[in-house]
């Protein structure tokens, strides 16, 4: 079974092609590919795979665009963050897809499916409404805050999110801190902050802290299989990543 793989976070590739090769002994991964442009430059010049792996998102737009410039004849299994909700437009037009972060049981599902229809699948199948379908993913964005409005004395000041290295939680308060090692409280939670937050550009490495990346100036390893995080500004105490999110916080950092 020839695989091709249009994927363009590195880690998430690398992940699926070992659990590829874990649950498929006859898959080969002819090719991975990063991006809408390069994909439409692949399908011109080679033969058609059995089966293709595509992200939604990709680093120069979204994947239907692909489908505007060539006919991909070969059978799609999307791979996507975007939740299921969203996804139901697709269930009709390949064969599944699969939620990052992926796990083994619904890849699985999702092979099992692909070798039971794969003797009967047309491209007809793939008959996209391609506005349609970028309509509704467009539409499920969700707006995440992108400022937040603070007490400095007697004056309210509005804090924009790039300026923001970190959020912390000390003794039942959590505070920002910014670049320029300036410090508030917020009226706020952990919890509420990570769910209105860009997920790409905020991290929870544990139940203390909320970071972006740009904050993190260093990375060591830890004891029992952890990080720890040297952050600029350095806050007073150890920014531990756990051994659970280790493998989502490395992910993370290569989006």
């Amino acid at each position: 079974m020839n695989i091709l793989i249009v994927e363009d976070e590195k880690l998430a590739a690398r992940r699926l092609i070992s659990l590829i090769k874990e649950l498929e002994e006859n898959a080969k991964i002819i090719d991975t590919i990063e991006s809408v442009e390069k994909a439409i430059a692949w399908f011109k010049s080679n033969d058609p795979p059995d089966l293709i792996f595509l992200d939604i998102q990709l680093s120069d737009g979204l994947c239907f665009n692909i489908f505007k410039e060539i006919e991909v004849s070969s059978p799609v299994i999307f791979t996507t963050a975007y939740d299921e909700y969203s996804l139901k437009a697709f269930e009709l037009n390949s064969v599944d897809y699969l939620l990052k972060p992926i796990k083994a049981e619904k890849l699985q599902q999702a092979l099992e499916k692909y070798n039971k229809l794969k003797t009967s699948f047309s491209s007809s199948q793939l008959n996209f409404d391609t506005k349609k379908l970028i309509e509704s993913i467009q539409a499920s964005k969700p707006e995440y805050t992108s400022r937040f409005l603070v007490n400095k004395g007697n004056s309210l000041i509005i804090i924009d999110v790039s300026d923001i290295a970190y959020f912390h939680a000390e003794d039942k308060m959590v505070f920002i801190t910014t670049f320029d090692n300036k410090k508030y409280l917020i009226n706020n939670t952990l919890d509420n902050l990570e769910k209105s937050l860009e997920p790409k550009s905020f991290f929870r490495t544990a139940r203390q802290f909320l970071v972006t990346a740009k904050a993190i100036h260093k990375i060591h390893n830890y004891f029992n299989y952890k990080l720890k995080l040297d952050l600029q500004p350095q806050p007073e105490t150890d920014v531990i990543v756990s051994k659970a999110r280790v493998s989502d916080f490395k992910e993370w950092l290569t989006r």
